[in-house]
């Protein structure tokens, strides 16, 4: 079998629908926030997808909660594409611009803990993370009770 050809893109207004359809599944299992079209719109510059030939088979977008700090979030496949080394691609593009941006801790809330452990994340206390708790987490259903896992990975 040959070979995937994956190539990660900064997202434009026309992959709007598509994130908002990946990100929507996501959401619906109570795995990811949701996303208006509207604020895909607002945000689209933040987002990188992954292309395979003209598909749009990936997202994950990249947010400053602080001066030294940005997070990973709204990082996912489409069905059939998860276990193929895309997510990587995608964190990579997103290390890559926290890197030019000189931001120098990368973190993420996650369910998938083993993923980001094998891209060079480190398991933290969430706690440690005061600017996304004021930022997000104090409109999302899960605040009180909170499952996810943070993770950080510093850039050197």
């Amino acid at each position: 079998m040959q070979a995937l050809q994956v190539v990660c893109r900064k997202a434009t207004s026309d992959d709007i629908e598509t994130l908002f359809l990946l990100i929507k599944g996501y959401a619906e299992k109570g795995i990811m926030l949701p996303r208006t079209r509207e604020a895909l719109a607002y945000m689209i510059d933040s987002f990188v997808v992954a292309e395979i030939g003209d598909e749009v088979v990936g997202c994950g977008s990249l947010t400053k909660l602080g001066s030294d700090l940005v997070e990973i979030r709204s990082l996912g496949m489409s069905d059939g594409y998860k276990g193929l080394g895309i997510g990587s691609k995608l964190v990579d593009a997103l290390i890559e611009q926290a890197r030019e941006q000189r931001t120098p801790k990368v973190m993420a809330l996650t369910y998938a803990v083993s993923f980001f452990v094998k891209n060079g994340f480190t398991v933290v206390d969430k706690e440690i993370f005061p600017e996304k708790v004021w930022k997000d987490c104090v409109n999302c259903p899960k605040q009180l009770a909170c499952d996810e896992i943070a993770v950080l990975k510093m850039l050197n």
